[in-house]
């Protein structure tokens, strides 16, 4: 099945809403597992950029898992970094997490390396992907984790509509139509592979984590 691609950005405040309001507790679990998994040997200092932060969760649970490091949480939508904040107060997070709306390439960060880069749900609203690892190559420091965790485009609109009532069955028909979407604008491993060379990533690796979600991770070069 060919790639559809989506609206870049979830600006719509109803959209967003649903998103932050939606359970998200398994995926967001193991992307937080899969850090711990993938660097059990990472000193955990330092902050950690995430890159697509989307309502912040994610930011949220890295910042408790990881108590010694700050998180900084970018995206580009103003409704997702209005509901990012929101979710931050009173979580006794507020002196290590930041919210900062921005696009990369161009966005005005608080540090100009990190010492690890995430992302989640982020790769599939691009159409530009090689922005993305652009950016986690500009913005991580040498040696620093990266792990990106997506959608994987399923064969066909048939599977995708299984998936989504599988998962989302009891969710908003604004949430469900846009995971249906996203599932068709994502990619699958073969196109990320392709990315990630003419990136200059190629170390990284790519796992199938669910039977709708991908992983890349690894180090970024050190020299």
């Amino acid at each position: 099945m060919e790639r559809i691609t989506e609206p870049e950005l979830m600006e719509d405040g109803e959209q967003a809403l649903a998103y932050a309001q939606a359970d998200f507790e398994e995926p967001n679990r193991l992307f937080v597992e899969l850090f711990q998994s993938r660097f059990p040997d990472w000193t955990a200092k330092g902050t950690i950029l995430d890159l697509g932060c989307g309502p912040g969760d994610i930011c949220l649970r890295l910042a408790r898992t990881f108590p010694e490091c700050g998180v900084d949480g970018l995206d580009g939508s103003a409704a997702m970094i209005d509901l990012a904040r929101r979710a931050l107060v009173g979580s006794g997070l507020e002196n290590r997490v930041r919210f900062i709306q921005g696009l990369v390439p161009g966005a005005r960060l608080p540090e100009s390396l990190y010492q690890a880069v995430t992302s989640n749900s982020l790769l599939h609203h691009l159409h530009r992907p090689e922005l993305l690892w652009r950016a986690i190559s500009d913005l991580g420091e040498p040696g620093a984790p990266v792990l990106v965790m997506d959608l994987l485009r399923p064969e066909s609109v048939t599977r995708a509509r299984e998936i989504v009532d599988s998962y989302a069955g009891d969710e908003a028909p604004v949430l469900k139509e846009d995971f249906y979407n996203s599932l068709l604008a994502a990619f699958e491993p073969a196109e990320v592979a392709r990315q990630l060379d003419e990136a200059g990533l190629g170390n990284l690796k790519i796992d199938l984590v669910s039977d709708r979600h991908l992983a890349i991770w690894g180090r970024l070069p050190r020299s």
